[in-house]
């Protein structure tokens, strides 16, 4: 019985030195990464580009009669379709079907 164990404590030592060695090997490696973020993004874990929403609606309803309504509207496609169009208005098709064809509840384009 206590030869079972002593077999399985060696055992166990020498994974755990392999793995800890292993781990050691990837630190030499220098990582690159691009100058630009790439994120990994939903679950279908595709590279997207990371953009500032804030800043970018910021702008777009900067000139809204009702900025506040503008400014959350904006922010969810933002999220949603990862772009904004330039601008205070109009130019929507350049972020394509995923923020020209949102609506609301109601049947109205959600994005402004």
């Amino acid at each position: 019985m206590a030869l079972r164990e002593l077999v399985l404590l060696g055992i166990l030592l020498l994974v755990c030195v392999a793995k800890v060695s292993s781990d050691v090997n990837t630190e030499k490696e220098e990582l690159r990464f691009p100058d630009d973020p790439l994120t990994v993004r939903d679950g279908n874990r595709r590279l997207m580009q990371d953009i500032d929403c804030g800043g970018k609606c910021k702008t777009r309803c900067g000139a809204h009669s009702r900025p506040n309504l503008c400014h959350r509207a904006c922010g969810t496609c933002c999220v949603r379709c990862k772009c904004v169009p330039p601008g205070t208005s109009g130019n929507r098709e350049l972020c394509g079907t995923c923020y020209t064809d949102m609506t609301t509840h109601g049947n109205k384009t959600k994005c402004p």
